[in-house]
């Protein structure tokens, strides 16, 4: 996932021990992240979780995560839509 997500304008470190990896998206929208991801999975049809959902207060810092516990064919779908943004 993160080999095909190199030349997307998602910013990110490469995640350890998890089946997510987070991923900042302000080089993509300014819309806060809950705001992002309700657009990403309507609009788009790549699911995200916001990250400030996490946080204490919900502090929105532009990120995000996505889940990679699935098909290599979903993860090159994915990355490939993701891309494109």
């Amino acid at each position: 996932f993160l080999d095909a997500m190199k030349d997307s304008k998602f910013k990110f470190t490469a995640s350890q021990g998890t089946y997510f990896q987070a991923m900042d998206y302000s080089e993509i929208s300014n819309e806060n992240d809950k705001e992002f991801v309700t657009w990403l999975t309507k609009k788009i049809g790549v699911a995200a979780i916001p990250i400030s959902a996490f946080n204490k207060d919900f502090k929105d810092d532009k990120m995000i995560r996505f889940c990679f516990a699935k098909t290599d064919d979903t993860l090159k779908k994915a990355a490939n839509i993701l891309c494109k943004l």
